[in-house]
């Protein structure tokens, strides 16, 4: 592994290797044919707080996979694997995901770019394959993480719901789907406020909320562990549940890990801020390789912790059944207002979280626009994509009325984020192994010539695995982003109704679709590849 501050560059000929002082990071951005437009307002404790709200892996693990809730159908899936299921899945997703990361961070500290994977796949692609592949991988991002952030704020405001019927447990009678609706309409203008308003301030706040991130761990961890009552270790790591009737445990299991993927989905957060980053090409990497290993620690003690005092299901199904992790609160601490002010923490922290998403999702938005796959413009005045903010807040109140019809839709753009994000990353993976093996990519260059973008020299960055191990991690990830990507579109049952139908096919297919179609009339002419503007 390799993340010296002064990495050794070579000239383009055969000669001494010299040492070069890191390239400031106008100079970094310029070397991709880009000019420096955002304010870099992010060091590496803001990012790391960034990345670390992004992911809520702890969070994730209540919300996600310890327990299932009627607000996604994913969340089914949990208990396709029972407590041990999840315990296990956990750690394979964990090593999974640390592989997965370790490939990102090289490319991304090959080019540091808001534009992400379809940058990544326009400078890796064979020529005459560039434009289409970077144009249909720049979509499944947009769509990805702007599910991501359509999501999050819906998934926050139905968890505020929870909280209010469980202080109120009367409240099942009158609760209707527009209350929710409402609440995450105004947390989606709460993030864009964040975001754009004041976007001066959303470096500090990322800091702020990883503190209380750390905090809330322990806050709701040392409750569960000291006042709740426990089951037996047998109970939690060799206890396995087949509720979908699958053939085998290893596929149950297998279709159930998708709640713990979605526990870690978002790494590529932070890659998207990278143009708003102090030292991206090195802060990027240490930053996530922090953050995740901060998060999968964090996240397999809250998912022990909750198997060890899960209890009755059925009975905390009946007293919230959207988030029974909330019961659990209730029954470990007997207080409604303890529980009450336990969930708030987590409440709290996946509104974080909405902030984080609308943040990477626009920036992807706006590198695409300024590439001229989709209109856009930066805001001069605050060096902010204002109106990329404000297109995602949008889309995301406008998503959000899907729920309002019918829920069980509303799960397929939920569970696009897998499909179309990890769809991303396997992309990616593959073209790095491929030039890799084949020995295109070389030193970093001893000048100031443009590297890795479209039919340029591919070059290292700073921070890479090097020889037979970053081979090896790079094959591991793509075996394991294929895995993941299969497994995502699978039902939880074998008797498939429309409930527990995993939607996710169809509007990953409707919208793969469309980008074909709106690439062949009207991105062909206008959309090149990313653009050098000098």
């Amino acid at each position: 592994m390799s993340s010296d501050s002064e990495p050794k560059r070579k000239t383009h000929v055969d000669g001494p290797t010299v040492v070069r002082p890191r390239l400031h990071d106008d100079e970094v951005l310029a070397r991709l044919g880009k000019k420096a437009v955002l304010k870099r307002n992010f060091g590496f404790l803001t990012i790391l707080g960034f990345s670390c709200t992004v992911l809520v892996t702890w969070e994730g693990s209540l919300v996600y996979e310890a327990l299932p809730s009627s607000i996604q159908c994913l969340l089914i899936l949990s208990g396709s694997g029972g407590p041990s299921g999840l315990v296990y899945n956990f750690l394979v997703v964990w090593v999974g995901t640390l592989s997965v990361f370790a490939v990102l961070s090289e490319l991304v500290s090959m080019a540091p770019t808001s534009g992400g994977q379809y940058h990544w796949i326009s400078m890796l692609a064979p020529a005459s394959w560039r434009k289409f592949f970077g144009y249909i991988t720049g979509w499944l991002c947009i769509v990805g993480w702007q599910a991501v952030a359509a999501s999050s704020a819906l998934l926050s405001a139905s968890m505020i719901q929870g909280i209010i019927l469980l202080c109120h447990p009367d409240y099942a009678n009158t609760m209707q789907g527009w209350h929710g609706l409402l609440i995450s309409w105004a947390l989606v203008l709460f993030s864009f406020a964040v975001n754009a308003v004041i976007g001066s301030i959303l470096a500090k706040f990322e800091g702020l909320v990883l503190i209380l991130h750390l905090l809330g761990f322990f806050a709701i961890m040392l409750p569960l562990v000291l006042l709740g009552e426990h089951v037996s270790p047998a109970d939690v790591f060799n206890n396995f549940v087949n509720n979908g009737g699958w053939p085998t445990q290893a596929l149950s299991s297998s279709i159930g890990m998708t709640g713990s993927v979605l526990a870690f989905l978002g790494g590529d957060a932070a890659m998207h801020m990278a143009e708003e980053i102090r030292g991206a090409p090195l802060v990027i990497p240490r930053s996530l390789f922090s953050g995740l290993i901060l998060n999968g620690c964090l996240g397999f003690g809250m998912v022990v912790a909750c198997m060890f005092s899960l209890g009755d299901l059925d009975e905390a199904l009946a007293e919230n059944p959207n988030f029974p992790y909330m019961a659990i609160f209730h029954r470990a601490v007997g207080s409604r207002s303890g529980a009450a002010a336990m969930a708030s923490i987590v409440v709290v922290l996946c509104c974080s979280a909405t902030t984080g998403a609308m943040a990477s999702a626009s920036r992807i938005l706006w590198a695409f626009s300024r590439d001229r796959g989709t209109p856009g413009k930066v805001a001069r005045r605050t060096g902010i994509p204002f109106n990329s903010v404000l297109l995602t807040a949008f889309i995301s109140m406008l998503l959000s009325l899907i729920n309002l019809g019918n829920a069980t839709a509303f799960n397929g753009i939920t569970t696009i984020q897998i499909s179309g994000l990890c769809g991303s990353y396997l992309f990616v993976a593959t073209l790095l192994l491929y030039n890799r093996l084949a020995g295109h990519i070389q030193e970093p260059y001893d000048d100031n010539a443009i590297t890795n973008t479209m039919g340029k020299d591919l070059t290292w960055g700073p921070w890479r695995l090097r020889g037979y191990l970053g081979t090896a991690n790079n094959a591991f990830a793509c075996v394991y982003l294929i895995y993941v990507w299969f497994f995502a579109f699978w039902p939880a049952s074998v008797q498939v109704t429309p409930p527990n139908f995993n939607w996710a096919v169809l509007p990953f297919t409707v919208i793969t679709l469309f980008s074909l179609l709106y690439y062949a009339l009207w991105a062909r002419k206008t959309y090149a590849g990313p653009i050098i503007e000098f």
